[in-house]
């Protein structure tokens, strides 16, 4: 429950299928970053698909329900006391146990493959920063966990929470035709909302409380300073928040790679690679590797040292633009959803791609090359695979006929190439092979790839 609004989830549906399909054999471990809404879906699954629960909050826990974890050797009798430390009674086959923030107890997380065994009770795990050393060190980590991300809400779930319908939509990306100036500036609008607004739940249940921008942005700017406590935590050094706050300077200045030093203003250090693999281990960053040849199997060929790096929500990242620690000014916002910001703001629009890329399953890959006889570089913004063919993404804030790395890269990877999308604010069209399409469109897009 977020504010008093309980929001429809994809991810719900992904429970349910975990519950019929894996439940037997494995624990559900929800996993994403803080505020995304875990323990809330959590929550609203057990009430709904169980006649009994427990819940277990081991980041507010009591000493005397703690205790209770210290011998689990007899389940019969671990079970009897947990029932009567929460005055809760299970039901075996039809009751849950939920580990809520497992990060904070381990050995909770250790003990998932007994209790699993056992086959008594179902278990559903929340938890970010899992995999942080300090989090499974001198723990076995099991195998019988079913992963399930959870990302900030997309664009169609942010539409539900506003109870509108994105049936229309999806018949425009099928029909693949141009809808006409107003109706295509009406939809663009209605995604600069989201931009504006992001899917963290707790910001859209400020967003729909209050329909006020400030309020909005003080939210967001609460769960920014929230994510920087976090990262300051686990480096107290403050390089790894200062990793995460240079993240939309550096895509402003569309380099073509993530400079570490230029976060820090010093040089690198041998723990700067432990530092980024906590930050994209708590989720709130969305890392984007550099290709070196672009084929079907992408992975295979990504360069670790050479990325770039996106925030996971856009509407944080629209606040971390502009904020400064002073908050967005009303005039920001009127001018992001009048599309009267600067054109050079197109990064933004790069952000919200990232996002939706992700949150479609697929992972975060780019490719940049030199040009002959020059010292600057090509760049292709995404590479996804679909089927047998890697498809290829640029991204513009505006509309523009000039696509050269596009046609570059098409012609020089022929062979390897399916389909190629140019995403901006304009109407669909296409250039040849070249799909146009809005940005607004990209969510349903990826659905059919």
């Amino acid at each position: 429950m977020t504010g008093g609004y309980m929001f429809k989830r994809k991810v719900y549906n992904e429970l349910l299928e975990w519950k019929e399909k894996y439940a037997d054999r494995s624990a559900c471990l929800l996993e994403g970053a803080r505020r995304v809404g875990k323990s809330t879906i959590a929550l609203e699954f057990a009430k709904n698909e169980y006649e009994s629960f427990i819940f277990i909050d081991f980041s507010n826990i009591s000493t005397e329900l703690l205790e209770v974890f210290n011998d689990i050797s007899d389940l019969d009798i671990f079970f009897l006391r947990l029932q009567t430390v929460t005055g809760i009674n299970l039901i075996v086959s039809k009751s849950a146990i939920i580990f809520d923030e497992v990060q904070f107890f381990p050995k909770a997380r250790q003990a998932i493959k007994h209790l699993v065994k056992d086959g008594r009770y179902h278990y559903i795990e929340t938890g970010s920063l899992i995999s942080i050393k300090k989090n499974v060190r001198e723990i076995l980590i099991p195998s019988e966990e079913h992963k399930i991300n959870v990302f900030p809400m997309d664009y169609e779930e942010f539409n539900w929470a506003l109870k509108k319908s994105t049936d229309s939509i999806r018949t425009l990306v099928e029909k693949n035709a141009a809808i006409g100036d107003m109706t295509n500036r009406k939809l663009m609008r209605d995604f600069r909302i989201y931009m504006a607004i992001g899917g963290m739940p707790q910001v859209v249940s400020t967003y729909l409380q209050t329909n006020n921008l400030d309020a909005v942005d003080k939210e967001k700017r609460d769960i920014i300073s929230l994510y920087e406590d976090d990262l300051k935590k686990i480096d107290p050094s403050g390089r790894l928040s200062d990793i995460y706050a240079s993240i939309p300077s550096q895509l402003a200045l569309k380099r073509n790679r993530f400079k570490i030093t230029e976060a820090t203003k010093s040089r690198r250090q041998i723990k700067d690679e432990e530092r980024l693999f906590d930050l994209i281990d708590s989720k709130i960053v969305l890392p984007c590797y550099n290709v070196a040849q672009p084929g079907i199997a992408l992975a295979q060929t990504r360069d670790p040292e050479t990325f770039k790096l996106y925030i996971s929500d856009i509407g944080l990242f629209t606040t971390m633009i502009f904020d400064g620690g002073k908050g967005l000014s009303s005039d920001i916002y009127k001018k992001l959803l009048s599309d009267k910001l600067s054109a050079d703001l197109g990064y933004m629009y790069e952000n919200a791609i990232a996002q939706i890329i992700v949150n479609s399953g697929n992972n975060l890959y780019y490719h940049s090359w030199r040009k002959e006889n020059s010292t600057h570089s090509n760049e292709i913004d995404f590479l996804i695979r679909s089927r047998n063919k890697i498809i290829p993404i640029e991204v513009k804030s505006s509309a523009t006929k000039s696509h050269i790395s596009m046609d570059e890269f098409c012609k020089k990877y022929s062979h390897e190439v399916g389909r190629r999308f140019l995403f901006s604010q304009k109407d669909f069209s296409k250039d040849g092979m070249l799909e146009l399409t809005p940005i607004y469109a990209v969510p349903f897009l990826l659905e059919n790839l």
